[in-house]
């Protein structure tokens, strides 16, 4: 647990379906839940979606390569990878398709209705420098202790940008965590950190355990 350099630690519960979490984290989150094809998709689109997704992996897999051969490497030319339209696609299937819209008020199966278009025009938006990201809609969410903790809620195509953005980055930022870094990762939650820690402590001489948390962190640092 305390050395791992990169790799993953090896799991020993079985594995269980991961808790939603903000919009940092959807990746870990919505993967677990069924996808169907928008309305109107035909085998044919499907199959391109297989082509496109294989085609993507290996772009990404070449950034990873170019990351771990040369640590102090400059990556200057990684937008197009968040903007094209492919890269698009697959972020909004990615989604969870009952998430609730942002200040823009649009459900994921609307902007479906007419994806391909939908999906061009903010590539093209993206490319150009003209789009903006839209303000956070801010949500309430009552807690155990009687409190309410605030959510953000994107509205839709920030959120596919996001994903998207999150997709490229993690080939450039995942080589530089350690094993034991759980919290905001591909394929990794709080569930299985605790999961870890509770193996660590069982199996392992410990002397004494250190758990600190830094409350309303989110809100009190400085955002500029």
């Amino acid at each position: 647990m305390k050395n791992g350099h990169g790799k993953s630690d090896k799991l020993v519960v079985p594995e269980k379906l991961l808790n939603k979490v903000g919009a940092q984290t959807a990746p870990a989150a919505e993967r677990v839940e069924g996808r169907g094809l928008a309305k109107g998709n035909t085998q044919e689109q499907t199959s391109r979606r297989a082509q496109d997704r294989e085609r993507l992996q290996h772009a990404l897999e070449r950034i990873r390569k170019a990351v771990q051969g040369n640590r102090k490497i400059q990556l200057t030319n990684l937008w197009h990878h968040i903007y094209e339209a492919a890269r698009l696609r697959e972020a909004y299937y990615g989604l969870n398709p009952k998430s609730a819209p942002g200040v823009d008020g649009v459900w994921w199966r609307e902007y479906g209705k007419d994806l391909e278009k939908n999906l061009e025009e903010l590539s093209d938006r993206l490319r150009s420098g003209r789009y903006r990201a839209k303000p956070v809609k801010r949500q309430y969410i009552p807690k155990a202790d009687g409190r309410e903790r605030p959510i953000g809620m994107p509205a839709l195509e920030d959120k596919i940008v996001q994903r998207a953005a999150t997709e490229v980055l993690n080939a450039v930022y995942e080589s530089e965590f350690k094993g034991f870094s759980y919290r905001f990762r591909p394929g990794r939650s709080q569930h299985r950190a605790l999961d870890a820690l509770y193996i660590g402590l069982m199996r392992k001489q410990v002397g004494w355990v250190l758990d600190a948390d830094i409350r309303g962190f989110f809100d009190t640092i400085d955002h500029q």
